[in-house]
């Protein structure tokens, strides 16, 4: 349980860490395309190698094309209506035209995404220590590094609407918080299921996932480092699937 409690909080931590980057040096858009692209080969990775193909071992075929299916609905209706509320570009570091009422209003959106993306990831990364004993390196790792460019792209966002260093802080203090209790939550809650409903929640964990990738990541990856993500994602994928062998 412990363990779980850990990891969840490290795997956030990449948030806090780009938080803390942000604040102290300048990364150009075009590093932290790259940095994403890196970020969301690895997160496939992890969907696919650990999430779904655990999910179709454990429960099998039907229990994970149905979580899978939900997840993926239950993100993007979640997606738009943080979308709505100002958090469509959650993960960009850029103040679109400059206006600070565009900016604020954005920023109101940042907290509920980005706890949005958290959670799922780290209820099964607590699962992942119930299944093996172990965490899952793939998916801490891929989790850490998709972290990093949305904590370092939302804090400049959060910066130039007037949020002080002491409160930008704050929030992804309380993410990397609610990360950990949400590893520990999936660590104690899916131990009493059955194997199928673990399997449909892992798959559904793994729709999510996807889900945002395509939503945010995977455009916003081009929109900042150009046509190279495509080949930088690719590399963040082999880098799973060798982790995953390891």
């Amino acid at each position: 349980m412990w363990m779980a409690l850990m990891w969840g909080g490290i795997s956030a931590a990449g948030a806090l860490l780009g938080a803390l980057v942000s604040l102290m040096v300048h990364v150009p858009k075009r590093i932290l395309g790259w940095i994403m692209a890196f970020g969301t080969g690895t997160l496939i990775g992890a969907a696919v190698f650990e999430l779904l193909a655990e999910a179709v071992e454990g429960g099998g075929v039907l229990a994970t094309a149905i979580g899978f299916t939900v997840g993926a609905l239950v993100y993007t209706s979640f997606d738009v209506l943080v979308s709505k509320q100002g958090g469509a570009h959650r993960k960009r570091s850029g103040g679109g035209k400059g206006e600070e009422d565009q900016l604020a209003q954005r920023s109101k959106g940042i907290f509920a995404g980005t706890v949005m993306d958290a959670i799922p990831e780290s209820i099964m990364l607590g699962a992942s220590v119930l299944a093996g004993g172990s965490v899952s390196i793939v998916l801490l790792v891929s989790i850490f590094i998709s972290n990093f460019p949305e904590g370092l792209s939302s804090t400049a966002g959060l910066r130039k609407s007037g949020y002080s260093r002491r409160g930008i802080l704050l929030l992804w203090s309380t993410v990397l918080l609610l990360s950990a209790l949400a590893a520990m939550g999936g660590y104690l809650f899916l131990e009493r299921l059955p194997e199928e409903l673990v399997a449909g929640i892992g798959a559904f964990a793994g729709g999510g996932i996807i889900a945002m990738i395509c939503s945010t990541m995977m455009p916003e990856a081009f929109e900042e480092g150009g046509p190279v993500v495509g080949f930088i994602a690719s590399m963040g994928l082999l880098v799973a699937l060798i982790l995953d062998l390891v």
